[in-house]
């Protein structure tokens, strides 16, 4: 019997059961998409289709969608060799290729004055931290709020948009960069053509497909309310972690969030030992985007929102998802407030 609970969607949500159906499904096809035979065409349309439903879901036609290896290599194929500015709150695959100058206020909210060259993020994948997404944005980054809120690619205004397969509960290794029609988009590598000329290289039909029904399927779930029922969720662990701990620091509590997300901070508390901690007990966690290969470093954006290296060293991210069940969270509150207890007893 697995006792363990899994509380680290952020990272990578669970292989969908429709995602994997869809990827066996179309194993045994033997064709190269680019190829017109038969079997070239029914590789084709396991793509389209698939394009189809990334497209409905997110409120973009087909044409606006390049599907790439991941969430990085479409920030990659949008920012390379661009001078655009960002804020150090972004994820790295954004922040690597920017000129970290655009700030953020207090409550986590990045300012912008010139839209043309700037990137912003819809969600931040350490705080849960909305932003408002203007019209005219060159790029923005909806990994961590695709399918866990209601957002349509064509009002929100932006000239591009990143998504990645396996944070809404499709295979690894799959993203999709989304380009307003007239967009143009330069072909880093060079070489077949594939993606309408926008990105070469002969594309992952299995992942591809995954991605396509993980899609239909998470975004089944919000019309549905799932999250809804998610925030609840993440409502009763931090009112009982509260409960057990009146100095923890919930950041990005009093503004507009992912429905999921908890960033908890006790001072003193290193974040890194109560992930491990609460790992050995049954439960995952991160202590902060958990994107890094495996490292466990400063965060820049808890530093941005003006914590000090002792606040943002001891801070930990749970995020939740629609398989988590209220007994997990109160178990998970039970454990926590015990290991608190022990925390404070040998710093008193």
């Amino acid at each position: 019997m697995n006792t363990r609970a899994y509380f680290d969607w952020n990272a990578t949500a669970p292989l969908k059961a429709e995602a994997r159906t869809a990827m066996i499904s179309v194993m045994s096809n033997l064709g190269n998409p680019s190829s017109i035979h038969t079997e070239g065409r029914a590789a084709k349309a396991i793509i389209d289709t698939a394009r189809m439903q990334l497209a409905e879901a997110f409120g973009a036609s087909n044409s606006d969608i390049i599907f790439t290896s991941g969430a990085t290599e479409a920030a990659t194929l949008a920012l390379n060799s661009k001078n655009i500015k960002c804020s150090k709150v972004e994820h790295p695959c954004i922040s690597s290729h920017c000129e970290n100058s655009l700030t953020v206020d207090a409550n986590g909210k990045i300012l912008i004055s010139d839209l043309d060259i700037s990137s912003i993020q819809s969600a931040n994948s350490e705080t849960g931290i909305l932003q408002d997404i203007p019209a005219g944005i060159y790029l923005s980054d909806f990994v961590q709020s695709f399918c866990k809120i209601s957002i349509a690619f064509e009002w929100t205004g932006a000239m591009r948009g990143i998504l990645s397969a396996h944070k809404i509960g499709g295979p690894k290794g799959v993203g999709a960069l989304v380009v307003r029609s007239g967009t143009e988009v330069s072909d880093m590598f060079g070489g077949g053509g594939q993606e309408m000329g926008r990105r070469s290289g002969t594309e992952n039909v299995i992942g591809i497909a995954g991605f396509g029904a993980a899609v239909s399927a998470a975004n089944r779930d919000l019309e549905n309310g799932v999250w809804e029922e998610v925030s609840n969720l993440r409502d009763l662990l931090e009112e009982g972690i509260e409960a057990s701990a009146s100095d923890t620091i919930f950041i990005g509590r009093d503004v507009d969030r992912l429905p999921n997300t908890s960033c908890i901070s006790i001072p003193g508390w290193s974040g890194e030992t109560a992930v491990m901690q609460l790992d050995l007990a049954g439960f995952a966690i991160s202590s902060g985007s958990a994107c890094s290969s495996g490292s466990v470093s400063r965060s820049e954006v808890l530093h941005s929102l003006g914590y000090d290296d002792v606040t943002a060293g001891s801070a930990i991210r749970v995020s939740l998802g629609p398989y988590n069940t209220e007994e997990e969270v109160l178990n998970f509150v039970d454990v926590w407030s015990n290991l608190y207890k022990k925390f404070k007893a040998k710093v008193a």
